[in-house]
């Protein structure tokens, strides 16, 4: 995700930078397997590297620190008794280490949640910030010109395609190469594959592999257990969702009620979709054709494996607090002759906004009027490759430009109402 890389470009404005990394300091440990006193241990340190640790001037940086569970431990000893020294810890799993402590500091340590990049931080990183200005200031009365239109959404068709993993976006800024961007991605999942066995304790590798390359499959509908594999029951197709949700390499979608907010306080956990962390991984495992996705208007052919549902719900996360876990819900009504679903239920404000994808202005919208009568709701929004407009009751918004949305929150507790 660019944990480490985004915490040294920080550590620029210090007098003093000190990274300590447990996967590669080995004799770091020692350190912390005895006494955890802060000024204790930041001598140590200062000594063993030969750097400076003076609080207000010095950034102190534990990086993968799920490799010490005594370090992760000592954070909560260095907010009480060193509070001017300004510390961050990075890792890896650091669900499953956290586990292993009675208690995390609760109060006194900040947790901040990172995700791949979102469409908007592509654009102010590939040099578009004058386009990613026009986005911003469109709206349904004033919607972007149709070049301008175009041209975004041959972006967001190749971002979707890319994912926004920083070192992917970095190949491809650097030279276009879409092949060179893939072998990127290849070793991503590589790389999460090979992860799988540090888990083995707890789930055996080879049946975490299995179910990771099965959920593309099955994205943008009601996960079930059966269809991922006729050799695993139930409880063991569950043991490796739940470890890999938990690893963050998937994210559940879960049924809401959606009578009111919070969201969460009437979900149902049978009723779940899948999606993964990042699109580009999610295109490479489904293996796509690139040429048919960038060159193609067809919104079918675009939205294959749904990925463009998947694109959205990763938006809404990487738009929410990055100080909080946020989750995504949908609305599902089963019965007789009579289904509906709406993509993604979110919380603006006060109000309960929901959401849809769909294609071209074809796209039926029964599921959201339905939504939109029984919970007494004004307004939904519609995300397509068309330009910004409006329906009755229905915002329309580019695919593009979810961003928008995520800063309208105060008018649509007043639309709502």
């Amino acid at each position: 995700m660019g944990k480490s890389s985004s915490v040294r470009k920080l550590g620029e404005g210090f007098e003093h930078f000190l990274e300590v990394n447990f996967e590669e300091h080995k004799r770091v440990h020692l350190l912390f397997e005895g006494d955890l006193t802060p000024q204790l241990i930041c001598d140590n340190l200062a000594v063993m590297f030969n750097m400076d640790i003076i609080p207000g001037k010095t950034l102190l940086f534990f990086d993968e620190i799920q490799a010490s569970l005594p370090a992760i431990a000592s954070l909560r000893f260095f907010y009480e008794k060193m509070p001017e020294l300004h510390v961050i810890a990075a890792g890896s799993l650091l669900e499953f280490a956290l586990q292993e402590i009675p208690s995390f500091g609760v109060g006194r340590i900040r947790s901040m949640f990172m995700y791949p990049l979102s469409f908007n931080e592509y654009l102010a990183g590939s040099g578009q910030g004058k386009l990613l200005a026009m986005v911003r200031q469109a709206d349904a009365g004033n919607p972007l010109q149709p070049p301008v239109h175009e041209k975004l959404t041959g972006l967001v068709k190749r971002f979707m395609l890319l994912g926004g993993m920083p070192e992917v976006l970095a190949k491809y800024i650097e030279g276009e190469d879409f092949r060179a961007c893939q072998q990127v991605l290849d070793d991503i999942i590589i790389s999460y594959q090979a992860d799988f066995a540090k888990y083995k304790d707890r789930v055996p590798s080879s049946r975490i592999r299995e179910v990771f390359e099965v959920i593309p499959g099955q994205a943008g509908r009601k996960l079930v257990y059966r269809k991922i594999s006729p050799d695993l029951n139930t409880e063991q197709i569950k043991e490796a969702i739940d470890l890999l949700i938990m690893a963050g390499i998937v994210i559940p979608v879960t049924h809401s009620a959606a009578n009111g907010i919070p969201l969460g306080a009437e979900v149902n956990p049978k009723k779940r979709k899948m999606i993964l962390v990042d699109t580009g991984i999610f295109q490479r495992l489904l293996k796509l054709d690139m040429g048919e996705w960038l060159f193609s208007d067809d919104f079918h052919l675009i939205n294959k494996g749904n990925i463009a549902e998947q694109f959205l719900g990763l938006e809404i996360l990487k738009h929410a607090s990055c100080y909080d876990q946020a989750a995504l819900y949908y609305w599902h009504r089963e019965a007789r002759n009579s289904n509906a679903e709406v993509d993604y239920v979110v919380q603006l404000g006060q109000a309960i906004v929901p959401l849809e994808v769909k294609s071209g202005t074809k796209g039926s919208m029964n599921s959201m009027f339905l939504f939109q009568r029984e919970k007494g709701i004004r307004y939904g929004c519609r995300f397509s490759m068309e330009n910004f407009s409006e329906y009755v009751h229905i915002r329309v918004y580019p695919l593009y430009a979810y961003g928008n949305l995520a800063g309208e929150e105060s008018q649509y507790d007043q639309r709502q109402s």
